[in-house]
């Protein structure tokens, strides 16, 4: 294809391209120019939706075995209560951190984490919840899908009550062990 233009009109056609040309450039960085860098989405929000623990309802084949062996200053601890295992939700680690101080693991004095405010402290998540009894400091929680969670162990060795947290993560169907 050839084109001619004639002596007349060939600063017209150049011009013509040229803007042209500057259109499609406009065009094409069209959502850049306010000048602002394109943000990442938000992260999930860490407001209650029980729409989000779903996920932890479904039966699996994983299981956790786990054991108490916390000790401290030379005094070791016992099970004192039920061992639960929450499931992690952009809710439940916002909320763990601030009654932990980490979404890992912890031992802290239960007159601590009572004591610290965290938000929306009445949604019930309770229902998705797994409890189990702790007995000669052994658990077991079976039927798990796969999934990230928290296992809270509430101990003491006679005196005021530890609770001790860690996050764990079932995949496979396997057992995982776990010592608090």
């Amino acid at each position: 294809m050839s084109i001619t233009i004639r002596r007349g009109h060939a600063r017209s056609a150049a011009f013509a391209t040229l803007a042209s040309l500057s259109l499609l450039a406009v065009a094409a960085c069209a959502p850049t120019m306010s000048g602002r860098v394109p943000l990442p989405p938000p992260p999930p929000s860490s407001a209650f939706n029980a729409d989000a623990f779903d996920w932890s309802a479904r039966p699996g084949q994983g299981s956790i075995e786990g054991r108490i062996a916390f000790s401290r200053n030379g005094t070791a601890y016992a099970c004192t209560g039920s061992v639960a295992l929450t499931p992690d939700t952009p809710y439940t680690r916002a909320r763990f951190a601030t009654l932990y101080g980490s979404t890992e693991q912890a031992a802290i004095p239960e007159a601590v984490v009572r004591a610290r405010t965290v938000a929306d402290p009445n949604a019930d998540y309770r229902s998705f919840v797994r409890p189990t009894t702790c007995a000669n400091n052994r658990f077991s929680i079976s039927g798990l899908p796969d999934g990230s969670w928290f296992i809270i162990a509430p101990v003491s060795a006679g005196g005021d009550r530890i609770v001790l947290m860690r996050h764990v993560e079932t995949r496979g169907g396997r057992v995982i062990s776990v010592t608090l």
